[in-house]
């Protein structure tokens, strides 16, 4: 089944780049664009796309509201920040809106194509350098080893420690040599037993822990 994407960008020549790479992955079709976050909400309850790849800052209105209509009016649609900024503020503020994952515009268009397909089946994706200084900004506020890590099975802990480094369920299978099907639910009996709602949280507590 084709992922249908949603691109929200102001910027003409940008949008005709991301079509660009996007459409060299036969799991993604882009089925529609628009230049600012109002557009975004109506044409999501038009099209009803699987992934919004969505700007912050657009003049005729921004990401980060849209994200949070987008998300109130279709729990289903998974919104991708894709963002020349990678401020702290702007990430968990688009986290709290309900993005499934912030990106970098200098993101390499097969990370970029990667990402969009593990957003369309519920992963977390964030940016290396995003996660770096998300975590150590937790870490710094949050010292102290976390009491749930013994909760986790062997195996839980080192799927955690490899998801820690920003992987996706497929990366961390590759590099584990497990099915993707068996890290997902390696996945949810971690965030279940963490008691986390999402990755992040959880990649938090690893980090926070010493599981890097």
């Amino acid at each position: 089944m084709t992922i249908r994407v949603l691109l929200v960008d102001d910027h003409d020549l940008l949008r005709a780049g991301l079509v660009t790479v996007l459409s060299t992955d036969p799991a993604i079709g882009v089925v529609g664009e628009c230049a600012d976050g109002p557009s975004a909400v109506r044409m999501c309850r038009e099209l009803r796309p699987d992934v919004v790849l969505m700007d912050v800052e657009m003049p005729g209105g921004d990401g980060l509201t849209a994200t949070r209509r987008i998300r109130a009016e279709h729990p289903d649609t998974r919104v991708l920040v894709l963002t020349t900024f990678d401020l702290e503020d702007y990430v968990v503020e688009a986290l709290r809106s309900g993005a499934s994952g912030f990106l970098l515009k200098t993101t390499p268009p097969r990370e970029l194509t990667e990402s969009v397909k593990a957003c369309a089946v519920g992963d977390t994706r964030l940016g290396p350098t995003i996660i770096s200084r998300l975590v150590d900004s937790y870490v710094a506020a949050q010292p102290s080893p976390d009491p749930r890590l013994p909760l986790l099975t062997e195996r839980e802990t080192e799927v955690l420690t490899v998801m820690a480094r920003g992987l996706s369920n497929a990366e961390i299978a590759g590099e584990l040599y497990l099915a993707e099907t068996t890290v997902k639910t390696h996945v949810a009996r971690i965030l279940a037993k963490l008691g986390v709602r999402d990755r992040l949280q959880a990649v938090v507590i690893a980090h926070r822990s010493g599981l890097r």
